[in-house]
């Protein structure tokens, strides 16, 4: 069987299990809309099936990604918190984040890289959202002088991130739009990051979200991310 020929079947069989993934995730979107928000420090399932992003995100990097890198933030996080005392009944993961410096260097890592996993999988979707309407589109043309600008600064942001991490739109703590990145799984809600926010929007630049489609052409990558960003989510996460 030819590496082509693998990788369809694979395509087939990833997409019928994604199916069920997204059906599944209908449970939690219903909870979180009605206030009862499934317990966030464990993975919660994709909302579109591992091929529902291609061509920018091809289904085996999403298959991987999901099942195998970002469970095991998500296992590690459980692992963390039972160890160092952390009612995930009663606490949130955000206060936990705000706290990092008070935590271990696996509760850092895996707080982080679950939270920003499950983020990043909820700010995509088939087909992506066109451009930011309302209030977001208003806000980003006041802080960046246009859209087209904002792209730019953001996409340059990820580009220049060296080695692993993040780019993140974040509402800082003037109350403004900005644009900044963090390494490894850090993010902008944690005491311990340069610049504190509240994410919006982030795009994980780690080799493994888009080394098998891309090799080393992270540009490339980023360029095509544009195509598949949810701006009802980013409105929504502005608007909260």
């Amino acid at each position: 069987m030819t590496h082509q020929t693998s990788r369809r079947n694979f395509v087939k069989t990833s997409g019928k299990a994604g199916l069920a993934i997204g059906l599944a995730a209908s449970l939690p979107a219903v909870l979180r809309a009605s206030g009862m928000a499934a317990n966030e420090f464990q993975q919660q399932a994709l909302p579109y099936t591992y091929n529902a992003l291609e061509p920018s995100i091809d289904a085996l990097t999403m298959e991987i990604h999901y099942s195998k890198h970002a469970a095991a933030y998500a296992k590690s996080l459980g692992e963390a918190c039972a160890a160092e005392g952390v009612n995930t009944g009663s606490k949130t993961l955000e206060s936990v984040l705000r706290n990092i410096s008070k935590y271990s260097p696996k509760m850092r890592n895996n707080a982080g890289g679950h939270f920003n996993h499950e983020m990043f999988w909820q700010t995509m979707k088939p087909g992506g959202s066109a451009t930011p309407s309302g209030q977001l589109a208003s806000s980003i043309i006041q802080s960046f002088g246009s859209f087209d600008a904002f792209k730019t600064q953001f996409s340059d942001a990820a580009k220049a991130r060296f080695g692993s991490g993040w780019a993140w739109l974040i509402i800082n703590s003037d109350n403004a739009l900005a644009i900044v990145s963090s390494p490894n799984q850090d993010n902008p809600l944690m005491d311990v990051s340069e610049t504190w926010g509240t994410p919006l929007l982030g795009l994980d630049v780690w080799e493994h979200a888009y080394y098998l489609k891309y090799q080393n052409r992270r540009p490339d990558y980023i360029n095509s991310w544009w195509n598949v960003v949810n701006w009802d989510v980013v409105a929504a996460r502005m608007n909260k």
